[in-house]
Formats: structure tokens, sequence, C-alpha cells
């Protein structure tokens, strides 16, 4: 009785198979043309897998350079809002009265409000999934994709003049 495996259970064990019989770890299209073959897949087949594939990636490059770039942004938000309550609090103990325990009065009441929004920030920042993500990433991608194209104009602009 033959063995039978899940498919993805096969197929990773082809993409060690093949990875151990490459040198580079690299493939030619040609040398994936012949797998395929050997495999009874069409070309046909493979070009849209091969389509599917480069879409994935794609995606999967913007879900990386857009959480980076949140990252980003929140890790300057901290260091603003840490300079700026420590001044704060400085600002409360030295002025007339102020003590460390006795009177974090303004300092105090800035630091839970603005702490409060950043915090929600940060958990915002660290959702990588969900209906709320999504739009975020497709505004993203709609102001990326609306940058090059002017980047782009202008260079053709500037590059004929």
């Amino acid at each position: 009785m033959d063995k039978l495996y899940a498919m993805e259970d096969a197929q990773r064990i082809l993409q060690l198979a093949i990875a151990q019989e490459t040198e580079s770890g690299e493939l030619s299209h040609q040398q994936l043309l012949e797998i395929a073959e050997e495999l009874n897949i069409s070309p046909a087949t493979l070009q849209t897998a091969e389509q599917e594939w480069r879409i994935m990636k794609g995606q999967a490059e913007d879900h990386h350079l857009f959480q980076k770039q949140r990252k980003q942004r929140l890790r300057s938000q901290l260091m603003r809002y840490g300079i700026v309550i420590s001044f704060l609090i400085l600002l409360d103990c030295v002025t007339v009265g102020g003590t460390v325990l006795g009177r974090l009065g303004f300092s105090l009441y800035v630091a839970l409000f603005w702490g409060l929004g950043l915090s929600l920030k940060t958990w915002r920042t660290l959702q990588t999934s969900g209906e709320r993500y999504e739009r975020d990433l497709n505004k993203w991608r709609r102001k990326r994709s609306v940058q090059q194209t002017l980047n782009g104009v202008v260079n053709r602009f500037l590059g004929s003049a």
C-alpha cells in the first residue's frame, strides 16, 4: 500500500529535496519548467502559479514595509513623549512649592492623557490583521502609489528640462 501525504507535507518534502539538489539554493526558470514537467504540471498552470506567487510576494513586501514604517513612527512618538514629559516633570519639580512626590500637577495629567492615547496607538500598531489594519494598509498603498506617480512625473519633467 502506497504512503499518502497531505498536500502541505508533500510540498514541504519537495521543497527540501529541491533545496538539497540545487547547489546555490536557486533554480533557473528552465529548471523550474523541467520539474513541473516531471510532476505533470502544464506550463500554463506553472505560469499562473508564478504570477500568483509574484502578487503574494509583493503583498508580503508591502506588509513588511508598512509595519516597519508604523513602528518607526511609533518609536518617534514614544521618544517625543518621553522628552516632553521629562521636561514637564522637571518643570513641576523646580516651580515654587514643587516636590517630586507632593506636586506633580500639570505634568501628571499630560502624562496620563497623552500616555493613554499613545498606548492605544501602540496597540493599534501591533495589530497585524483585521478590518482596521487592512483599511490602514490600503490607505497607505494608495498614498504610496500617488507619491510614486508624482515622483515619476517630476523626474520626467526635470529629466526633459
